[in-house]
């Protein structure tokens, strides 16, 4: 299976990328870490031959005072020939540290404008509509106005693919009929299969799957037998593992697992070079 992708058809990237979220803080709403390690990764990233990023606006530790934008700009601006940045809208920050959708299509321009200047870009090579929580919005719920939005944002040049994160097939199918889909990024790891049709719907059509939490983000743990087992045998780790099976579950599965660390960031890396076997795979199920 090649390890690389062709992103909307033209962006060729490596299959193992790299999600900012991370960076700022180690969850959605605690501390600041550094921000020289956070700029230590990305550079050490790239060397690694990450090409894609995957960041927010709303990727910013509690307090706010340290933002993954900020970092990406000013760890690799002038960004290398090549590299691949995408970012999701849907989210905002509210007052008190939490999260709000923004479900009126016109307050979406803003946050990409948003994205755009803290990254130091004119256009960004993929936007993510993000809808809903953890999970997909109530099958049947549009997403056509919303989708409408960025599908024009595309045609002015500001965006140069779209994406949809938490979705579901109908959504998919609803999006598609009013501009390309390029990727879709939902919930979804070797411990949680859950959108298994989703991904086939995306294999399809030539689509990028690409999960968020690719490891289980600290909601769910990957560490059971069959990992193990497989993890012993090619004398890896389970989260290694966990991302092979990830990028062996079909060729449009990319994969962006996120850390502030660089010595985790070269664990992740590294498993882009595990090839399962056939007897690996029938263990893990």
């Amino acid at each position: 299976m090649s390890n690389d992708f062709r992103l909307g058809g033209d962006l060729r990237i490596n299959r193992m990328g790299f999600g900012a979220m991370r960076l700022a803080t180690n969850g959605f709403l605690g501390p600041a870490r550094d921000p020289e390690t956070g700029r230590a990764v990305l550079r050490r990233a790239v060397e690694l031959g990450v090409d894609h990023i995957d960041t927010a606006a709303f990727y910013t530790s509690g307090d706010e005072s340290v933002r993954a934008n900020d970092l990406i700009r000013e760890a690799l601006h002038p960004y290398p020939d090549g590299l691949v940045i995408a970012a999701k809208v849907g989210p905002v920050r509210t007052p008190d540290g939490g999260a709000q959708a923004i479900t009126d299509p016109a307050g979406l321009r803003a946050l990409v404008e948003e994205n755009l200047e803290a990254l130091g870009l004119d256009r960004l090579d993929l936007v993510y509509l993000r809808i809903g929580g953890m999970a997909p919005p109530p099958h049947g719920e549009s997403v056509a106005a919303r989708f409408e939005a960025l599908a024009a944002l595309r045609e002015e040049g500001l965006i140069r693919h779209l994406g949809l994160s938490h979705i579901d097939t109908g959504h998919l199918a609803e999006a598609r009929a009013i501009a390309p889909v390029a990727a879709v990024q939902n919930y979804f790891h070797a411990a949680k299969r859950d959108d298994v049709a989703l991904l086939r719907a995306c294999e399809a059509a030539g689509i990028a799957f690409v999960p968020y939490f690719p490891l289980g983000g600290g909601l769910d743990d990957l560490a059971d037998d069959r990992l193990a087992k497989v993890a012993d045998r090619h004398g890896a780790t389970v989260p290694q593992i966990g991302l092979a099976w990830l990028l062996a579950s079909s060729p449009v599965t990319l994969a962006i697992p996120g850390t502030g660390s660089v010595a985790h960031l070269e664990e992740n890396v590294a498993a882009g070079t595990i090839t399962l076997t056939e007897e690996d795979l029938a263990d893990l199920g």
